[in-house]
C-alpha cells in the first residue's frame, strides 16, 4: 500500500510537470518570444519551433499526461498485473488521446479567436453552477502558489508588450498598413536607441562664418548660403561667437553700415549638447527650449558636428527638406553589384539605403571604421572584408579615406551578421 501511495504522488508529480508545460506553452507572448528568439535564447528557438507545430506539441505533451493519468487509473480498477495494466493502459490512452484531448485542442488552437466567444456562454454559467467547489479547490491551491511566490492575478501585467515586441508587430504587419506609415513606425521606435552623434553633421562638413574674414568674403558666403542659420566662430570652428539668423542679417546687408562687428552684434548665443544625447529626448529639447539647432560636444567639450530639428525628424519619416550640398549623397547598386562612396559616409545611412549590416556601436563614418578595423591608414588598392561587406580603397588624401568601393554581399551573409 507504501508504495503505491509512493508511486501515485510521483505520477501526479509527473502529471502536474506535463500540464504545467501545456499551459505555458499555449499562454505564451508569441510576440515576446519572437524578441527573445531575435536575441538569441536558445529555450526560446526549441519553444518557437515546436509551436509552429502545434498538433504535435500537444500530441507529446497529452501523450505524456494521459500516460501517467492512465497508469494511475489502471492500478487502481485492475490491479498491478502486468499485462492487465499495459493494455488498459494502452486502450484508454489511445481513446482519451484521440477523442478528447489532441483532437479537440488542435481544433481550438487552429480557431481561438472564433472558439473562445462562443465558449464563454457556457462557461460562465457552469462557473456560476460550480463556483463552490471551484471556491474550495483554490483554498489548498493558493497557499501552493504562494510558497512558489506565483501571483495569480499577474498574468495581465505580464502580457504587457515591450518595446522591441511592439517593433516587432509592426514590422510584421506590413500587409495590413502602408509600407511608408509602417517605416515611421519603426523609425519612432529605433529614435530611443540613437543618440545626437549619429544623426549629427560632422565638424568638418559644417557650414560656418569666420568673423575674421574679410567683409567681401564674408558677404560672398552669405549670399550663398544653403542654410538659414549659421554657426559663427573667429579664427578656427572650436572658437565658437554665437548662432548668426540670415534674416536679420538682409536688412544689414541692404544698408551700408555692414561690417563685422555690426555682424557680432545680431549673434544669438549657442545651444550646446553632449554627443550622447538620445535623439527622442534632444526632440524633447528642441521643443522645450524653442530651439532649432544645437551644437553638439565631446566630454572634453570639444565641438564634434551640428544637429537640427530637422535632421532628427527626419530620422522618423525620412527626408523631406532639399539635400544640402554637402549631403548630397546617393547610394545606389551599380549593376556588376558595387557601390562608389564617399569615406566621409555616414554608417546608419549605408546600411539603410544599401541594405547593410555594418556595426554602428563605433565609429560613425565609413572612413572611421575602416580605420578601426586596419588599426592604419591603408594605401588605394587595398581590399577587405567588414561585416561581410568586401570593399576596396579607392582613393586617400591627407590621412583620410576618401573614396571607397562597396561590393555587394550575399543574401546569406547579411542574414548571419544581422
Amino acid at each position: 500500500m507504501a508504495v503505491q501511495f509512493v508511486a501515485l504522488a510521483v505520477l501526479l508529480v509527473i502529471s502536474g510537470l506535463f500540464s504545467i508545460a501545456e499551459t505555458s506553452m499555449m499562454a505564451v507572448n508569441r510576440y515576446r518570444l519572437k524578441a527573445l528568439v531575435r536575441m538569441g535564447n536558445r529555450g526560446a528557438q526549441y519553444a518557437a519551433e515546436l509551436l509552429a507545430k502545434t498538433d504535435k506539441l500537444l500530441g507529446v505533451i497529452l501523450l505524456g499526461n494521459n500516460l501517467v493519468l492512465v497508469t494511475v487509473i489502471g492500478i487502481e480498477l485492475f490491479g498491478d498485473d502486468k499485462y492487465v495494466m499495459m493494455a488498459a493502459t494502452l486502450v484508454i490512452t489511445f481513446l482519451i488521446l484521440v477523442f478528447s484531448e489532441v483532437t479537440p485542442k488542435v481544433i481550438g488552437a487552429a480557431y481561438a479567436e472564433r472558439i473562445a466567444p462562443l465558449a464563454s456562454y457556457v462557461l460562465k454559467p457552469l462557473l456560476r453552477i460550480l463556483y463552490p467547489v471551484v471556491w474550495f479547490v483554490n483554498l489548498f491551491v493558493a497557499p501552493l502558489l504562494y510558497v512558489f511566490r506565483v501571483h495569480s492575478k499577474s498574468g495581465a501585467h505580464s502580457q504587457r508588450m515591450t518595446m522591441e515586441e511592439l517593433r516587432l508587430l509592426v514590422l510584421e504587419s506590413g500587409q495590413f498598413m502602408p509600407k511608408k506609415h509602417q517605416s515611421i513606425l519603426v523609425n519612432l521606435f529605433d529614435l530611443e536607441a540613437i543618440t545626437v552623434e549619429d544623426v549629427m553633421t560632422p565638424r568638418a562638413q559644417i557650414e560656418a562664418i569666420d568673423l575674421e574674414a574679410s567683409t567681401e568674403t564674408i558677404l560672398a558666403q552669405l549670399t550663398t548660403a544653403y542654410h538659414t542659420r549659421l554657426p559663427a566662430y573667429r579664427g578656427e570652428l572650436g572658437n565658437l561667437a554665437g548662432i548668426l539668423h540670415l534674416r536679420k542679417v538682409m536688412q544689414l546687408m541692404r544698408s551700408e553700415e555692414f561690417d563685422r562687428k555690426a555682424l557680432a552684434g545680431l549673434l544669438a548665443q549657442p545651444y550646446f549638447v553632449p554627443a550622447g544625447t538620445p535623439a527622442f529626448a534632444q526632440l524633447q529639447y528642441f521643443q522645450e527650449n524653442r530651439q532649432r539647432i544645437a551644437l553638439v560636444v565631446d566630454e572634453y567639450g570639444e565641438l564634434q558636428g551640428l544637429v537640427t530639428l530637422e535632421d532628427i525628424i527626419e530620422e522618423i519619416i525620412g527626408e523631406f527638406t532639399t539635400t544640402a550640398p554637402v549631403k548630397s549623397e546617393t547610394y545606389f547598386w551599380d549593376k556588376d553589384g558595387s557601390a562608389l562612396v564617399e569615406g566621409s559616409s555616414v554608417l546608419r545611412d549605408l546600411n539603410r539605403k544599401l541594405g547593410l549590416a555594418l556595426p554602428l556601436d563605433g565609429p560613425k563614418t565609413l572612413n572611421g571604421l575602416i580605420l578601426e578595423h586596419l588599426q592604419d591608414i591603408p594605401a588605394a588598392g587595398v581590399a577587405l572584408k567588414i561585416a561581410d561587406v568586401p570593399m576596396e580603397i579607392v582613393q586617400t588624401q591627407d590621412r583620410v579615406i576618401k573614396t571607397v568601393r562597396l561590393f555587394r554581399p550575399r543574401l546569406s551573409d547579411l542574414a548571419q551578421a544581422a
